[in-house]
């Protein structure tokens, strides 16, 4: 083997070696037990590439499980880990942006405002991760979705107690601010609200919060206008 040929294969790991460190899926923030786990299982499945749409959030995403066969559309990945807020969810795009999905489906909120925060604090850290998705706007689609309204006569989430009008003031921030930017805003909570307040019709939630199987047919009824 010649001295260039040996110098080309070499220089052809090194790209290799700078390639998997480019779209390596690691994550080093760390949250409570049930986000690392998740992370970590991110982590071991095929990389998201340019063929994927990828769905994103908290519990009432992951709870949906298989979101192709709920949609009846293939290659929808499942990014949703139960608990994550705005914060957790921003720390762990470098397991999805780097090859490009073709469009990413966000729902954000509904844990940063159990946290006791304002509207406005919930809005300024969902903006955060609307914008780090929004920058890839050349490969990858954005669709921002409504939090759902949550139904407090169930009495099982406390740290919710009293946030039903909160849910309503946040959305109204997330659609202006997608209105002013051109970015997609897909109205969920309109789909759930019973006539004419902020709460979530009962039939289609199991305990105030999340959602039974009709609330996810009505949900993947909404988003198959975008697929």
């Amino acid at each position: 083997m010649t001295y260039f040929n040996k110098l080309r294969i070499r220089s052809l790991l090194v790209i290799a070696l700078f390639s998997s460190q480019v779209f390596a899926q690691h994550v080093s923030y760390r949250s409570f037990d049930h986000y690392n786990d998740k992370v970590a299982e991110f982590e071991r499945m095929s990389d998201i590439d340019s063929t994927d749409i990828v769905m994103l959030g908290n519990s009432l995403t992951e709870y949906a499980g298989d979101w192709s066969k709920l949609l009846k559309y293939g290659h929808v990945k499942n990014r949703g880990i139960a608990g994550d807020d705005a914060e957790g969810i921003y720390q762990r795009l470098n397991q999805i942006l780097p090859r490009r999905p073709k469009a990413v489906f966000l729902m954000v909120g509904i844990n940063d405002i159990s946290h006791g925060l304002t509207a406005s604090e919930v809005f300024e850290k969902c903006q955060k991760v609307i914008d780090k998705i929004w920058a890839h706007r050349r490969y990858t689609k954005l669709y921002v979705q409504s939090i759902l309204p949550i139904n407090e006569t169930f009495d099982q989430w406390k740290n919710l107690e009293g946030k039903t009008d909160e849910v309503a003031a946040v959305n109204k921030l997330l659609r202006h601010y997608c209105m002013r930017n051109n970015i997609t805003y897909i109205n969920l909570f309109k789909d759930f609200n019973r006539h004419e307040t902020n709460e979530m019709r009962k039939p289609l939630t199991c305990d105030g919060l999340h959602l039974t199987p009709i609330g996810y047919k009505v949900w993947a009824f909404r988003l198959n206008r975008y697929l």
